[in-house]
């Protein structure tokens, strides 16, 4: 009786978390056209464009897969807002106002910053699929999400690689080098070398299921540390 009397209000908290994605998504992507235009550049410099474009690239990635679950969409849907929300803390960042330097003023440059977030919000949703996967208890779901995230590291995973290309061109242009060794670009392939390692170990029937699952979980932390934890910590040559 109790779970009848709940259901309605489940139904109108999912719409309201259905409806809150989209508005953000709307105003979000206003914002980042609107900073484009004054700028007169791509908005995509410092931890508060970059912040708020991993949201927006979450939040858009995620619509897709609202109706591939079979159940616990909601939950699905709240883990993602969480995500979506975190990211969102750029805009209590001081925004950067100036001009690119001639050195950023390339299309690689712009490919490759798209692409990583791309990746990284891909990434971060297959580790909201890998908490839903704790989550389940029919096998058919565990296989279901297990799939489903392994499509979306898989598309992360070329989407970063198409990155790192781009930017070693961009490097080459830039340096008159491919490689700096700065820990921003070790970093980044230690994250490749490590879903490279999960699609690999896909195909191994041992370490399928919970294993599998958490090696993607695990990448997506080594994504926070690569953006977030070099970016703060250590000198770069990057400024995200």
């Amino acid at each position: 009786m109790i779970l009848l009397l709940m259901q309605p209000l489940l139904y109108a908290t999912t719409f309201f978390w259905q409806k809150g994605i989209f508005i953000a998504i709307l105003a979000q992507t206003g914002y980042m056209i609107y900073r484009g235009l004054t700028l007169g550049r791509i908005p995509l410099i410092g931890l508060h464009d970059t912040l708020l474009f991993l949201s927006l690239c979450t939040a858009v990635l995620s619509i897709p897969f609202m109706g591939r679950l079979r159940k616990q969409k909601e939950f699905f849907l709240y883990i993602a807002s969480l995500s979506v929300v975190f990211s969102s803390i750029g805009i209590l960042m001081k925004p950067s106002t100036m001009p690119l330097p001639p050195v950023l003023k390339t299309f690689w440059f712009e490919f490759h910053v798209v692409l990583s977030f791309l990746s990284y919000g891909l990434f971060g949703i297959g580790a909201v699929l890998g908490i839903l996967f704790f989550t389940y208890k029919d096998p058919l779901d565990k296989k279901l999400t297990e799939a489903l995230q392994y499509r979306t590291i898989l598309t992360g995973y070329l989407l970063f690689s198409l990155s790192m290309i781009f930017g070693g061109i961009w490097a080459y242009f830039a340096w008159g080098t491919y490689w700096l060794w700065t820990p921003k670009e070790l970093w980044t392939t230690l994250l490749w070398l490590t879903y490279t390692l999960y699609l690999h170990l896909r195909f191994r029937q041992w370490w399928r299921g919970k294993g599998i699952v958490i090696t993607g979980m695990v990448g997506y932390a080594i994504v926070l540390f690569t953006y977030l934890g070099v970016g703060l910590l250590m000198k770069s040559s990057h400024s995200f």
